[in-house]
């Protein structure tokens, strides 16, 4: 990475979604900006015409899971199974198929050792953050999200917002005044 460029990488999981992604994708849109969507497959099933919005505004895909399951709670098979059906699904899109490797997100940023290792093996490459909003906390307010993006971004972050029900009303509020304010610091916007 280039130390004279400044650059962060915006993320949106659980989507597609209608009540949240298309506001996202507006949002994204009047910047001219694009973001790595992190998808449930069981969203992109239900919400194909979303998903497709997603692909052809030229933003990265990676795969959340079908079912949002956490690693720790499920048997490696069942989640393996679970992360490949999403797959499944995700890459049935001829839009969606790429050279780059396949991009994976575990739900909650957990999974075990040894789906870690069958995932990569899979030539996936695995994305976490170093900044999650907590968009989708109950704790927080609209402007603690902005906060925590202020206090906590830097030159190459990777920001984890969610286009879902549980953080739509925040997103509403601030993602425009979030990205304002990263523009501003001097930030470009690249995807994984």
């Amino acid at each position: 990475m280039d130390p004279r460029r400044k650059v962060i990488y915006l993320t949106f999981d659980d989507g597609p979604i209608p009540e949240a992604t298309p506001f996202v994708l507006d949002v994204l849109a009047d910047y001219d900006i694009k973001a790595t969507f992190f998808c449930v497959g069981d969203n992109v099933r239900k919400h194909p015409d979303i998903f497709q919005r997603v692909l052809e505004e030229g933003h990265r895909i990676g795969n959340h899971t079908y079912n949002h399951i956490g690693g720790f709670r499920w048997p490696s098979d069942k989640y393996l199974e679970n992360t490949e059906l999403a797959q499944c699904i995700i890459h049935n899109s001829q839009l969606a198929i790429s050279s780059s490797p396949p991009l994976f997100r575990p739900p909650h940023g957990w999974m075990r050792p040894m789906q870690y290792r069958v995932i990569r093996a899979q030539g996936y490459r695995i994305i976490m953050w170093d900044l999650v909003t907590r968009d989708y906390s109950r704790r927080l307010s609209a402007e603690d999200v902005l906060n925590n993006v202020k206090h906590y971004a830097r030159n190459g972050s990777i920001i984890t917002f969610h286009d879902s029900l549980r953080s739509i009303d925040k997103l509403r509020k601030i993602l425009p005044q979030a990205i304002e304010w990263l523009i501003g610091e001097g930030y470009e916007f690249g995807t994984l």
